[in-house]
């Protein structure tokens, strides 16, 4: 069984990368069933965190937007 390092992330950048890293190891051909698992498990919780990230930025967008009477916060067109 490989031996992967599982990181403590604490900003989105690095949960970013870990969930890319994530990916790539579920990707592969030769993992075994309770790594998948246990890689898995821990992409979901970094999923979790980092939309609890975005929603803080995005409060905080909003409160900032909000102080003043000129601006106006607008949903991005999706381009797909």
């Amino acid at each position: 069984m490989t031996e992967i390092n599982i990181e403590k992330a604490s900003t989105l950048e690095e949960r970013l990368a870990r969930l890319t890293e994530i990916v790539r190891h579920l990707e592969g051909d030769s993992i075994d069933l309770e790594l998948a698992l246990e890689l898995f498990e821990e992409g979901i919780k970094h999923v979790r965190e980092a939309e609890a990230i975005l929603n803080h930025a995005e409060f905080r967008v909003k409160e900032l937007v909000g102080l003043s009477d000129n601006l106006e916060v607008h949903q991005l067109k999706d381009e797909s």
